[in-house]
């Protein structure tokens, strides 16, 4: 597998310094150690300011003692890691009343903001909240992503392109190794195991306690496991339930905590106003495809030998890989957009679904095979149907070589053409 060697640019940090000239507030969060701390620092120099590290014992005290002095001063105030104090929000919030020009706070934290208690969610409404995703392929590779904004405004642009020199064990190097930068930087697939066990130990038993003391920690790391295996499909938190022996109640409330510390993420259903034979439950995700090789024991090896079980985990993860690197470059539009999976109960499945404010559609199919086949591509064109002129095109990504026209606004490209 590539080893990461270059500091990586962040396609986030022009978002931020854009948003700090419209916004008084930005919070930045997002999984622990992917780059938080330090995209924070690179907006720090370029604003000449220094980052409030609250993850720094001895700081965590001082603020904790006098928030109000910590949050004072009329330039931006960066801190980090702001959910181990709270009642920062509380102070921000009295200053922004006071002075609520833009640019005026930017907060990490490695806990989603809608789980800080409720008597802090001062800021709700009065702050513009961004995720912070693992490393895209892009980043990773030192290229600037275009694919959504290009593919939003002209889907056939994926047939202007040579064929990929990307082959399915290149594909497959990609999604294991994940987008987090300290296993990327690490030689060898024991050292980056060992990263991935550590840090499943640490954010589970460490962060997740952090938000809500439970009395059965224990099955925190095997109801992980369960739901990890369903990554890329319709969340059936119930069957991981009863397999735990867990009641139904207490296993949604334990794997909303693993969501709130950014190991999963659901993707809404898409199109329920299209009709009643459409789905409308979300999909889970695993937040990085590599942490997810780990637990479900998806390896290189594995795949080579065509063990069945590998090989179906690793079309979940290959779908999740590709929905998270398009969720990555919705996040850097200067518009929003809206994404969800489209799915009826008559079969028909869409992956991904893009919808531009005006109401324009994009729909991507995502299929781990080499072999494109017409009836990949009939849940595209159903759905072009349904929507006529709304529909600007479809895409059906997968892991062969060349890309090619399937029909009226239909289009095959090879999975590569997300980063290249």
């Amino acid at each position: 597998m590539a080893v990461l060697t270059d500091v990586v640019t962040r396609r986030l940090e022009e978002v931020v310094l854009d948003l700090m000239r419209t916004e008084p507030v930005l919070i930045l969060h997002g999984p622990r150690a992917v780059g938080k701390s330090t995209l924070l620092s690179r907006v720090a120099g370029r604003c000449g300011r220094r980052v409030v590290d609250l993850d720094d014992l001895e700081t965590r005290a001082l603020v904790a003692g006098g928030p109000s002095f910590a949050v004072a001063g009329t330039g931006p105030v960066l801190i980090d890691e702001y959910q181990h104090v709270p009642e920062l929000l509380d102070a921000i919030k009295a200053e922004l009343n006071r002075d609520s020009r833009p640019g005026r706070f930017v907060l990490t934290g490695s806990t989603s903001y809608t789980t800080i208690p409720r008597a802090a969610q001062a800021l709700t409404g009065r702050a513009h909240v961004m995720t912070v995703w693992p490393l895209s392929q892009g980043e990773i590779d030192g290229r600037r992503e275009s694919f959504v904004e290009k593919v939003r405004v002209d889907p056939a642009c994926v047939v202007d392109g040579v064929a990929t020199s990307t082959d399915r064990l290149g594909y497959a190097e990609r999604v294991l190794s994940g987008g987090f930068p300290i296993p990327l930087r690490r030689h060898g697939r024991r050292s980056r195991d060992g990263w991935f066990a550590d840090y499943l130990d640490l954010v589970i038993q460490r962060d997740v306690l952090d938000i809500r003391r439970i009395r059965q920690r224990d099955v925190l790391p095997r109801l992980f496991q369960r739901l990890a295996a369903q990554t890329g499909q319709i969340v059936n938190v119930a069957r991981s339930a009863r397999a735990e022996q867990l009641q139904l109640s207490a296993a949604n409330d334990y794997a909303h905590l693993l969501e709130a510390v950014f190991l999963l993420h659901r993707l809404p259903a898409w199109g329920t106003t299209l009709g009643a034979r459409v789905n409308t439950m979300p999909k889970i995700h695993l937040m990085d495809t590599g942490v997810g090789g780990w637990v479900l024991d998806v390896t290189l090896e594995n795949l080579d030998r065509h063990d069945p079980s590998a090989l179906t985990e690793f079309g979940h993860l290959l779908e999740t890989f590709a929905v998270n690197e398009i969720l990555k470059q919705v996040g850097w539009l200067d518009e929003t957009v809206r994404v969800g999976h489209y799915r009826t109960h008559d079969g028909d499945e869409v992956d991904i679904v893009l919808q531009s404010p005006g109401g324009d559609v994009v729909a991507i199919e995502i299929k781990s095979g080499e072999l494109v086949r017409p009836a990949d591509a009939r849940p595209l064109g159903r759905l072009r149907d349904k929507l006529g002129d709304r529909f600007r095109g479809g895409v059906l990504l997968h892991t062969g070589r060349f890309a090619r026209p399937l029909g009226d606004r239909l289009y095959a490209a090879p999975l590569e053409c997300l980063w290249t």
